[in-house]
């Protein structure tokens, strides 16, 4: 199998790529178990991908259920470097509306008893995390927004995601607490995603689809289940149009990323002293600094 450099993450409302080519589907077993579902190979604009639906094709995990170090080290093992995330999310500012598009640079971590390492088992590694999303495959996306032209939707390029534990949503207070930071969107998974990515030396970036205003809101209990199935729908179909619009600029000119390096002065222990099941289970993430 030929190694595949993008890697695609599907959220809430986005179970497949409509436009995927030459489709195939693949079950990789990792040494941190079962990916959320079966991985979908594809070509997209002359470009070999691969899909992944984050929480099951038919949405049958939890964000707490969801296997993360399976999914970034499938992506991993199959030669990805550039991971593109879509993630349906609720807005914490009024001019953030919904089926807006933001491109967050930075995460909250309010999860809670959820695995966010690769590493430990004889090995120690810190990565820095201080920008989280990889500045130039984010700039990617903002331009492959920029092409579509849409009329009614905004791309607000910057801001701050809370990704919290679930799967109930925000108290009123817990709301307008992330509001006092300055926080822009709310979600429940795209922090575990960027940190493992890192660890595997892979570019992240998210694209945030807004699909209504968190609980702070106060037109928020007119919202119905109706109105939110809808604009997950639609922000699935511009979902696509960016997605496909920004393989094709990855392939043409492929962003620098200091996320390719990340492990170069992060891992600490002498890998002579790791013990070799640690090594062998992390292989597609060490190899390169293996002598």
């Amino acid at each position: 199998m030929s190694e595949i450099k993008i890697g695609i993450i599907g959220g809430s409302g986005l179970y497949q790529m409509e436009a995927l080519q030459d489709v195939e589907e693949v079950e990789i077993s990792t040494p941190f178990g079962s990916p959320s579902d079966a991985l979908v190979l594809g070509t997209l604009e002359g470009t070999r991908v691969a899909f992944l639906a984050r929480h099951g094709r038919n949405h049958t995990l939890l964000p707490s259920e969801l296997p993360f170090r399976a999914n970034i080290y499938a992506m991993k093992e199959l030669g990805v470097e550039y991971i593109i995330s879509a993630s349906a999310v609720g807005s914490l500012k009024a001019e953030v509306k919904p089926l807006d598009l933001v491109i967050p640079d930075q995460f909250i971590d309010r999860t809670r008893n959820r695995i966010s390492t690769f590493f430990g088992e004889g090995i120690v590694a810190h990565v820095t995390f201080g920008e989280p999303i990889c500045k130039n495959l984010a700039q990617v996306l903002a331009d492959a927004i920029a092409q579509q032209n849409f009329s009614d939707v905004t791309c607000h390029q910057g801001g701050t995601y809370v990704c919290m534990e679930g799967p109930a949503f925000s108290t009123k207070a817990e709301s307008n607490l992330y509001r006092s930071w300055g926080a822009t969107v709310i979600g429940m998974t795209n922090l575990q995603e960027a940190k493992l990515a890192r660890e595997a030396e892979i570019a992240y970036s998210t694209l945030a689809l807004v699909t209504d205003y968190d609980c702070w809101h106060p037109d928020h209990d007119s919202v119905t289940v109706e109105m939110v199935v809808d604009n997950l729908h639609r922000n699935a179909v511009n979902a696509q149009k960016v997605i496909q619009t920004a393989v094709k600029m990855i392939r043409e000119n492929p962003p620098e990323s200091e996320a390719h390096t990340a492990l170069k002065y992060a891992i600490l222990t002498n890998l002579d002293r790791v013990p070799s099941a640690t090594k062998q289970k992390l292989a597609a993430i060490l190899k390169k600094y293996m002598k």
